[in-house]
């Protein structure tokens, strides 16, 4: 983010927009996807799935948007299985195939059986072929490197933000914005699913993201508490600010943040 917010200053005019950052400029936007919204499916239908009621999560950083994405996991796999675990390993980078991989057998060693990650290899999902176990890919579909494990994705799209940032300045009218766009807006995609999946299952998981995509449920709804007992929503709605400093976990996550 610094080193484009460095460079939009050099060249004020003209427009730069920047993925996941939070500092503006006026040329310079930022943008990203309400991960958590796919997220929330993927735990579902990894509650549906496993064998064993624990999924595992290769992490890279504590960040808000990360640990939304364990927290809406966790929320979805509870919902339909209210005994379900989530255990978490913090890798501490984006991106290490061979430190991913080891956390991804530490998970299976632990008992997941449903893998999935927030890093940028798609090691978890290759561990869980080689070990014969479920797996959610992330950002991309990742069915080429485990076409037995992986059972779906969440994937993600911002083909029409660009048009539409392009349009914007094709006609001068751009603004710096901060816009976090979701399944609704097609910013963020849950499919790609394996045959092995029931189609009861995918229909269930298919009727929540329509109510998702159609804004009548928010995956952080109700009455949510975090894995160490404390009450952090009561009921209504999770508000973005909240959100974006989210520094916890939920009930149900077996690991904790690591230290700084």
């Amino acid at each position: 983010m610094e080193p484009t917010l460095k460079v939009a200053r050099e060249f004020p005019h003209t427009v730069f927009e920047h993925c996941s950052g939070y500092k503006m400029a006026p040329n310079m936007g930022v943008y990203n996807g309400r991960f958590y919204q796919g997220r929330y499916l993927a735990g579902m239908l990894a509650g549906r799935m496993s064998g064993t009621g624990i999924a595992g999560m290769v992490a890279a950083f504590p960040i808000p948007e990360v640990i939304q994405g364990i927290n809406s996991f966790t929320l979805g796999m509870r919902a339909v299985n209210p005994s379900a675990r989530m255990k978490v390993v913090w890798v501490g980078t984006w991106y290490d195939p061979g430190r991913e991989l080891d956390a991804a057998m530490a998970l299976i060693g632990q008992g997941a059986d449903v893998l999935t990650h927030h890093t940028n290899s798609p090691a978890a999902v290759q561990a869980a072929e080689a070990a014969g176990r479920h797996a959610i890919g992330y950002c991309s579909n990742e069915a080429r490197y485990g076409p037995k494990a992986q059972v779906a994705a969440v994937t993600l799209h911002w083909g029409r933000f660009y048009t539409d940032t392009a349009q914007q300045v094709l006609t001068g009218s751009w603004a710096p914005r901060n816009v976090w766009g979701g399944m609704g807006q097609g910013f963020v995609r849950f499919g790609d699913f394996n045959s092995a999946v029931p189609q009861d299952v995918l229909r269930q998981v298919k009727a929540k993201q329509s109510e998702i995509d159609a804004g009548r449920f928010h995956p952080f709804s109700g009455r949510i508490a975090d894995n160490r007992g404390a009450v952090r929503q009561t009921g209504g709605v999770m508000d973005d600010a909240t959100l974006q400093g989210m520094n916890w976990l939920v009930e149900g996550v077996d690991s904790d943040l690591p230290r700084a």
